[in-house]
């Protein structure tokens, strides 16, 4: 997305320095955000620093004018507390302004959500600036609404009581509560954007907090899983929340200051805008695993990884040490050829390997000319397995010249094991990394013999770039006899 130029000052931090993921839609040239935000400023709607980027993506455009996440939709997993609603609304509101019979679904799971954010929209339209452009507002349980002059409407409804089945010609569809979405009610509302009648195509947003395990929260948990991997083209998605792994001190102890930094992290909006008392509500009121969720924004995965959460998290570093030599590079395949993955592993001065995905897309048809670019940057041997689906790859890395180790099936399993023992002994380090988080929530082991190794058809998801790390983290453990005497520094 091409910068515009800002208003902020320049120790504004950026985007993707406050939140915890950040990802758009490909193919974004510009962005409907700087008309919203001069409509907003028009009616006297201001922002926070953090909220103008997250409108950037919302409003992202492709080249043809139409919204970049029109397909997918913009997801935003934030906590409680922080003023998603705020920004959407005024988004919202500005976009009525702008464009005649514009219609806007804003939909809840809970009729009294549905009821709180109407409430929130109903001040907001009758703001000074605001009220000469509304000729009417519609009161009524389930059926309140908002018209504006130039025919644009916003209708509000909560899904539990059947809203939003039966629309046609929707422009702007918002999914609130989105954790507690399900594929019905989605499959319910989605067609009704179809007939959208925006030049822009349809506008999707789905805004939530991190789902409970008794949620229905498939759609909007599979909707991040495919943002963070790199699975969808389509879809934006912004995440805030503290660290993964972390835990808050435990009531009824105070919070420490670590805490209040992890609250930081999470909360864009505190302390400006959420004091401590709210926060220190939410953690007495919410009970310890709704806190994490609903005031922290921390994802439970669902389903306990093949290495225990807390142990694999302990792996994770924010920097990783200056001037670490590449020892190797791994490459992998999913099972269905629908996914590759290049990764890197380095062995520092304690003997503690250190992975990095360098590469992780769709198909295999980009992987050979980017083993040999990587290996020529860092002259150093590319692994993959023999008899895995990458094995295709074999030929045609040969005759591209990159210098090969195929690993065999007992390579393999000896890899896997020394993998999880890496791990176990807390001695498998990486920076922040989505792609290879994701594969480990989705991986499964399969028994062969008294060993194992990575279950492919069984996993519930694409672990390519875990199966790349596993041959890489052996391979610089154990060079071959022919490895390379010069390495790359690990910079990429």
């Amino acid at each position: 997305m091409p910068a515009a130029k800002s208003r902020t000052k320049p120790s504004t931090p950026k985007l993707s320095e406050i939140a915890r993921h950040v990802v758009a839609p490909k193919g974004v040239v510009s962005t409907g955000w700087p008309a919203v935000q001069s409509k907003c400023r028009e009616l006297g709607i201001t922002f926070r620093p953090w909220q103008p980027d997250v409108g950037r993506l919302i409003l992202a455009k492709r080249s043809d004018g139409k919204y970049a996440a029109t397909i997918g939709g913009t997801g935003m997993s934030i906590p409680r507390q922080v003023g998603k609603t705020f920004l959407v609304g005024a988004i919202v509101f500005a976009l009525c302004l702008l464009r005649s019979n514009l219609t806007v679904i804003w939909t809840a799971h809970r009729l009294r959500t549905a009821e709180e954010t109407f409430g929130k929209m109903q001040a907001m339209a009758k703001r000074k600036r605001i009220a000469p452009n509304v000729t009417k507002i519609v009161l009524g349980s389930g059926e309140e609404a908002i018209e504006f002059r130039n025919g644009s409407r916003i209708l509000f409804g909560a899904r539990e009581r059947g809203f939003g089945r039966g629309f046609d010609e929707v422009d702007v569809l918002i999914f609130d509560e989105a954790q507690i979405l399900t594929e019905n009610a989605l499959d319910d509302m989605v067609p009704a954007t179809n007939q959208s009648r925006q030049d822009t195509s349809a506008l999707l947003l789905f805004m939530g907090t991190p789902p409970k395990p008794t949620d229905p929260g498939e759609v909007f948990t599979r909707m991040r899983n495919e943002a963070l991997t790199g699975e969808d083209d389509d879809t934006g998605w912004v995440e805030f929340g503290a660290d993964r792994g972390y835990v808050p001190t435990p009531l009824p102890a105070p919070l420490t200051g670590e805490d209040w930094k992890q609250v930081a992290k999470a909360n864009p909006s505190f302390p400006q805008d959420t004091p401590r008392e709210a926060i220190l509500r939410m953690r007495k009121k919410l009970g310890p695993d709704s806190f994490m969720r609903e005031g922290l924004g921390i994802w439970d995965s669902g389903r306990a990884s093949v290495f225990g959460e807390a142990l694999w998290d302990a792996g994770e570093q924010p920097l990783r040490p200056e001037g670490l030599e590449v020892g190797a590079l791994g490459v992998a395949v999913s099972i269905d050829g629908a996914h590759s993955a290049i990764v890197a592993a380095a062995s520092d001065e304690d003997g503690a390997i250190w992975v990095k995905p360098l590469r992780h897309g769709p198909g295999t048809s980009w992987v050979v000319e980017a083993a040999a670019d990587l290996q020529a940057a860092h002259e150093v041997e590319v692994v993959i397995d023999g008899k895995g689906p990458g094995a295709e790859l074999v030929s045609p890395l040969e005759r591209e010249r990159v210098r090969l180790r195929i690993a065999s099936t007992d390579d393999v399993l000896v890899a896997c094991a020394q993998f999880e023992s890496l791990v176990r002994n807390r001695m498998l380090f990486r920076e922040p990394a989505p792609e290879l988080d994701a594969a480990v929530e989705a991986a499964v082991k399969r028994t062969v013999g008294d060993r194992w190794a990575w279950g492919r058809r069984k996993a519930a998801g694409d672990i390519s770039p875990l199966e790349a790390a596993t041959l890489a983290a052996w391979a610089a453990q154990s060079p071959a006899v022919s490895a390379y005497e010069s390495h790359g520094v690990m910079t990429v």
